[in-house]
């Protein structure tokens, strides 16, 4: 600030995320706050007197990458500045000033991340993921939304996600993990769209052990439409009901998780290996859910309705423990 201000040859002002205002005069000497109009600094600005330089908005505008470079931003301010970003009943200048305030580049795409987690320490399986790149969070209700402005797109940010989640927590291990749903990268404008879609996005991602934790809206395509199913007429649908029927008791839970877990990886001997037991141990469990489902996996057309079936099984599962139901 201090170069700002002998570049610009007057006072040069800037807000931080707190409000607290910071003025240096011409020579680079500190200003008293209290002799800077409040109502002239709104993040970044040069007070010059008489007629603007036209090397002004030059210098406000690499002030202002400076200080965000220096990361000037807010600390306990985040959630609340976070909330302004992705409500819908924000002022669109609001919500720019917010995401500035936040270390954003409004210039940038901006993604949010909806989270879902039964343990707190285990947000810290996706931040981990997102380390280096700018990151806010803030809790809402009962899931952590969380403001992203990276490279990656999300196919490969929800690889990355999933790998990392999955690392952390095995299947079948202790504790479910963080669920995580992505949205868009949009203009900051658009950031409620954004959020709305990580939470839509969210629904899919697994209640159950062999579905996907970390969903990318754009990857949902029309299976986003499963979204909107009433999750009563999923559970009372008769072939949801028979596998609930059939998961009631541990080792019908077993089976159903091996048939999923069939659906996921597509061989026999590649659910065998994800579930470290022999293949014909996958083959009997296989049997047993197929003779009570009348299933035939050999069968393209049954093995698609299968999946299909614990496809919107885990969304309605899924949506009544995040309370979406």
């Amino acid at each position: 600030m201090r170069a700002a201000a002998r570049l610009a040859g007057c006072p040069v002002a800037a807000r931080t995320a707190t409000g607290t205002l910071l003025c240096f005069d011409a020579s680079g000497a500190a200003v008293a706050p209290q002799s800077v109009p409040e109502a002239d600094v709104a993040d970044v600005r040069v007070l010059r007197t008489g007629a603007a330089h036209p090397l002004d908005a030059v210098v406000c505008d690499r002030l202002r990458r400076g200080l965000r470079r220096a990361n000037l931003g807010p600390t306990l301010g985040d959630p609340a500045l976070v909330q302004v970003v992705i409500s819908a009943g924000q002022d669109g200048a609001d919500r720019v000033r917010a995401a500035r305030l936040l270390g954003f580049d409004e210039s940038r795409d901006l993604r949010v991340l909806a989270v879902s987690t039964d343990s707190p320490d285990a947000v810290s399986a996706v931040l981990g993921v997102l380390g280096g790149e700018r990151v806010r969070t803030a809790t809402m209700g009962t899931t952590v939304a969380v403001l992203h402005q990276g490279a990656r797109d999300g196919r490969s940010l929800s690889d990355a996600l999933e790998d990392a989640i999955a690392a952390a927590f095995p299947v079948p291990g202790s504790g479910r993990g963080p669920w995580v749903g992505i949205g868009s990268a949009t203009p900051v404008l658009t950031e409620p769209q954004s959020w709305q879609q990580a939470r839509r996005a969210l629904r899919f991602a697994s209640s159950t052990g062999y579905g996907r934790r970390a969903i990318a809206f754009e990857r949902l395509s029309v299976l986003d439409l499963l979204a909107d199913l009433p999750v009563d007429a999923v559970l009372n649908n008769p072939d949801v009901a028979r596998i609930n029927a059939i998961a009631a008791t541990p080792a019908g839970a077993m089976e159903v998780a091996t048939v999923e877990a069939f659906c996921k990886y597509g061989s026999l001997r590649r659910t065998a290996e994800e579930l470290y037991v022999h293949h014909s141990t996958v083959a009997t469990r296989l049997a047993h859910v197929s003779a009570r489902m009348g299933w035939d996996f050999d069968d393209p057309m049954d093995r698609f309705i299968a999946t299909l079936v614990f496809l919107v099984r885990r969304v309605a599962l899924s949506a009544t423990e995040l309370g979406d139901g």
